[in-house]
């Protein structure tokens, strides 16, 4: 028996992967032979870390994660929280570093678990799958004997199945990864490397600078009832595949937003993009002017609010005024 996904290619699907597929070419067009680019890497390692370890409770920060991957102390911070932060930082370097593997095997999976897993389980050992059964809320996982022949399916898959764009395969695997459960611990931060994995492989982040994860952690309850939607259809993966789509389509307008900050002109302040300063950013891109009004409005905050995040962006040099000051619009600098 082998491991077949089910799912259909909607209008819907069709069209998010037409538009990621557009976005990462004007990216990959945008960052070639540019100083920039291991800025943009060590910003989207420390998204990874950070949004991948939150969405598992980790309480750190993202300047706390930030503070970890340059080797600063953090003073008053559990040993385990920045266990489980290192550990990510050492699986994504070894996924990093065998990005152009033409196969994953059982043992490169065991070996990043172990790794991403080292002495922060609950239960169960790092690097060897599970012995007992797990229930992850109302669902229970397959029998422990079923693992590895469950997991033999989905690499054999994997590895033969490179007509389909990775902006699919990717989330094939990150689910059906989810849905075996192989280990007694640690299986959503691992799922989520396979995942990013697959993109490196298959050379769709050539500059490993895209972070999906952060939209997965922004909406947790989201994220679990995507998973879950697909027990309901009964194991058909469409609805999961245009979720993820349209995280990774979020996901390269943030970093096509990162880009115009790291490109502005040279001498104005440094600034990390919140999640709400790259939708305005966006906004802007998309209409080309907008009114304090419609910026709040859109973007759901406060007149405040809104000051809070034009005022860095303006500081930065990527967004000003223009016109009077009853009849003033922001525009992309």
């Amino acid at each position: 028996m082998s491991y077949e996904p089910i799912f259909t290619i909607t209008p819907k699907l069709l069209s998010q992967v037409e538009q990621v597929a557009a976005l990462r070419e004007r990216i990959l067009a945008a960052s070639v032979q540019v100083p920039w680019i291991p800025a943009l890497q060590k910003d989207t390692r420390i998204r990874n870390a950070h949004s991948s370890t939150a969405i598992e409770g980790n309480p750190l920060t993202l300047e706390q994660v930030r503070a970890i991957e340059e080797g600063r102390e953090i003073p008053a911070t559990a040993q385990r929280s920045r266990r489980e932060v290192a550990n990510y930082f050492a699986g994504l370097r070894f996924v990093e570093k065998n990005a152009q593997l033409s196969a994953i095997t059982h043992t490169r999976v065991l070996k990043l678990h172990r790794i991403m897993a080292g002495e922060v389980m609950d239960q169960g050992t790092a690097g060897q799958y599970r012995t007992i059964r797990v229930r992850v809320g109302s669902y229970v996982a397959p029998a422990p004997d079923r693992v590895r022949p469950m997991m033999s399916e989905l690499l054999e898959w994997w590895n033969k199945h490179e007509e389909i764009s990775p902006i699919l395969s990717s989330a094939i695997v990150h689910h059906q990864f989810e849905t075996i459960h192989p280990f007694a611990d640690g299986n959503g931060r691992t799922g989520r490397m396979l995942s990013l994995w697959e993109l490196y492989r298959r050379g769709f982040d050539n500059h490993h600078i895209f972070s999906i994860d952060e939209f997965y952690w922004e909406d947790r309850p989201r994220y679990y009832a995507a998973l879950e939607k697909v027990l309901e259809d009964d194991g058909a993966l469409t609805s999961w595949l245009e979720y993820s789509a349209d995280g990774l389509r979020v996901t390269l307008e943030r970093v096509w937003s990162r880009i115009q900050k790291l490109t502005a002109r040279a001498g104005k302040a440094k600034l990390v993009l919140r999640p709400k300063q790259e939708q305005l950013l966006h906004l802007l891109r998309e209409h080309r002017a907008l009114r304090p009004r419609e910026i709040w409005d859109a973007i759901g905050v406060s007149k405040q609010g809104a000051l809070d995040l034009l005022n860095p962006l303006i500081k930065a040099g990527l967004v000003r005024r223009i016109g009077t000051k009853k009849l003033g619009r922001y525009v992309l600098t």
